[in-house]
């Protein structure tokens, strides 16, 4: 399917803001030709402009000419073909987050899934699972390079079609928050207090901090980090894109991904509450409204809003220099004019335990991992390093540092010796929330999980498909310098 096919067919705006279906080929067999000769989705890599605003045109390496990447549909349990085309000038790799997918299909070269040539094809065949809002994104290494990984415009929604919708709905609307322009810079500080529970470890703050001090005392800089000039929601800067168009009464569920390389996003809607149904996807046992969304690099959520405020608002985030430089979308009432209004809601945390279910505990585990994450400043060429137990990954060597076997129940005990927030991300499984903050909680299904400052969270898995996986934060310049490890079937 070519590009022009794509528009003709598929691009319609039936989601809001610019997410456009890529749709499903129409099967064509014959006796004469095989059943796949033809692929049900064709995805090309390529460089393609990116209209923010009308003053702000970039150039950024896209999925299908645009940004976001198309809206995949697929049915859960119904086998799909997909060829991937890279017409970039290098190898690419094109990752699968958040399903149960064999490591050759994943698309993450730790795992030893088979890159796509510069220039060149692979066809994969997989079966789409779990269902839910996933998402499929480049899973190239960065480094000090602000045009590769996800610093660029290879970000794309998928939406596995669930027997059973998570929440009475309407319509739905998909959102892909990302940023643009990206600059480095020595250190910065990370909004911290949004997170609840705020308990933190004194033994794991008194290490990171002297190390910290250690380090400067040697006269060392603050390790790079990563800022942003443009924001964005899908493709499209506030107030320069297509407003999201309700009605009164209306129940739209926003299905919303942080796209980001490295940013962690809130998002409030003046007058209005999100009602929470799902996470990463998977729909969580006690839907709950609140006032503000925070969502991690590479998380998603899914989330009812009842539409009885008419009015014209900013959908947006909480800071102000970022609505200011992009980040937000309208939300317009029909036969409402005038301009768009910004209100502030009232002060809120974000805990995951809340969505728990309201009684019982998780299963004990067959067995415990523990793992310390600790920041070495600025070591790798002014880059600060990460590492998980003493070790940072070597790319060269991709080696396992733990082994699992088939069946068995792990529970990760993750503990942050770093003032940093991680959004930890564990590939081809999905996780149970089962501690956080010293606070124990049960029936939350995630594949990323925010992990506070100089906190602990305890995370449970079942070892149930094999082969090589990755575990790593997803911020994108934390697993460039040594945030991963890969776990093995033994």
């Amino acid at each position: 399917m070519n590009r022009r096919t794509l528009f003709k067919v598929g691009g319609l705006a039936a989601l809001a803001g610019g997410v456009h279906v890529l749709p499903r080929a129409a099967a064509q067999t014959s006796p004469s030709s095989p059943a796949e000769a033809r692929a049900d989705y064709t995805i090309r890599i390529g460089t393609g402009l990116v209209e923010l605003a009308p003053d702000r045109i970039l150039s950024t390496t896209t999925y299908n000419g645009q940004f976001p990447g198309p809206l995949l549909r697929f049915k859960e349990g119904q086998r799909v073909v997909v060829d991937v085309h890279n017409d970039t000038d290098t190898p690419e790799q094109l990752h699968w987050h958040g399903q149960t997918v064999p490591a050759d299909v994943d698309g993450a070269a730790e795992e030893g899934t088979p890159y796509i040539p510069a220039h060149g094809m692979r066809r994969i065949t997989f079966t789409p699972g779990p269902a839910g809002f996933r998402f499929y994104h480049t899973h190239r290494r960065g480094g000090n390079d602000l045009r590769l990984g996800q610093y660029n415009g290879q970000v794309g929604p998928v939406y596995i079609e669930p027997k059973r919708e998570p929440g009475a709905h309407d319509r739905e609307v998909f959102l892909v928050l990302k940023e643009f322009e990206p600059f480095f810079s020595r250190g910065g500080d990370m909004e911290q207090h949004f997170l609840a529970p705020a308990t933190l470890v004194k033994t794991l703050e008194d290490a990171g901090e002297a190390a910290m001090r250690a380090s400067l005392a040697k006269g060392m800089p603050h390790g790079y980090e990563v800022g942003y000039q443009l924001f964005s929601i899908n493709g499209r800067m506030l107030g320069h894109g297509e407003p999201i168009r309700v009605k009164t009464g209306e129940r739209v569920l926003f299905h919303i991904l942080n796209g980001s390389a490295t940013e962690i996003r809130s998002l409030a809607l003046p007058g209005h509450t999100f009602r929470v149904v799902a996470l990463d996807g998977n729909p969580v046992p006690t839907p709950v409204e609140v006032p503000v969304l925070w969502i991690g690099t590479a998380e998603r959520i899914s989330s009812i809003v009842e539409m009885k405020h008419p009015g014209i608002w900013v959908l947006g985030d909480l800071a102000d220099d970022d609505r200011g430089r992009g980040m937000g979308i309208v939300v317009e009432y029909a036969d409402r004019k005038g301009k768009p209004q910004w209100a502030k809601p009232r002060p809120s945390r974000w805990d995951y335990t809340r969505f728990a279910a309201s009684r019982g505990l998780a299963p004990a585990p067959d067995e415990t991992i523990d793992m310390t994450f600790e920041k070495r400043n600025a070591a790798d060429h002014g880059f600060n390093e990460w590492t998980i137990n003493g070790v940072p990954f070597a790319m060269d060597k991709m080696e396992p540092l733990f082994r699992v076997r088939q069946g068995r129940r792990y529970r990760l005990r993750m503990r942050n010796a770093s003032d940093d927030i991680h959004p930890m991300h564990l590939h081809r499984h999905s996780f149970e929330l089962t501690r956080i903050a010293g606070k124990s909680t049960a029936g939350i299904i995630k594949d990323v999980a925010m992990l506070g400052g100089y906190q602990e969270m305890e995370v449970d898995f079942t070892a149930d498909n094999p082969g090589l996986t990755l575990f790593h934060c997803h911020m994108q310049l934390h697993m460039d310098y040594g945030f991963m490890a890969l776990f093995d079937y033994v």
